[in-house]
């Protein structure tokens, strides 16, 4: 499984960028879905995270602003941010837990990132 992001870019503060993910390749079933963030000098962290049961998880720095959402047609992901401050300015990783059809082994895709830069 390939995951492909898009989105970043720069934003001005209080601005509602949307992140994409999509997954790609043959045979597989997407589990968990979600999204993590590094910025320079830090360690990555989980923004939020979003399973097949659609049960939610945020870190509580996106609590009430970001909101993560999952279109399983199309193997995709979605993280909705509002009113970014200065401090989310960092590579945004798309990740997924995934299996092989008909498999129970799950297995871990990651992204290649997308930056986001929080500035005016």
């Amino acid at each position: 499984v390939q995951l492909q992001a898009s989105g970043g870019g720069l934003v001005q503060p209080g601005g509602s960028p949307r992140l994409s993910c999509v997954a790609s390749g043959t045979r597989f079933v997407i589990r968990s879905m979600g999204w993590y963030r590094q910025a320079p000098g830090n360690q990555r962290e989980l923004v939020a995270s979003i399973t097949d049961g659609d049960s939610l998880n945020y870190a509580d720095s996106a609590k009430g602003r970001f909101t993560i959402s999952r279109d399983n047609a199309k193997n995709s992901v979605y993280l909705q941010m509002n009113n970014l401050k200065p401090e989310d300015t960092a590579v945004y990783l798309c990740y997924a837990q995934w299996s092989f059809s008909g498999s129970s082994i799950r297995r871990d895709a990651w992204g290649q990132g997308t930056l986001v830069t929080v500035s005016s």
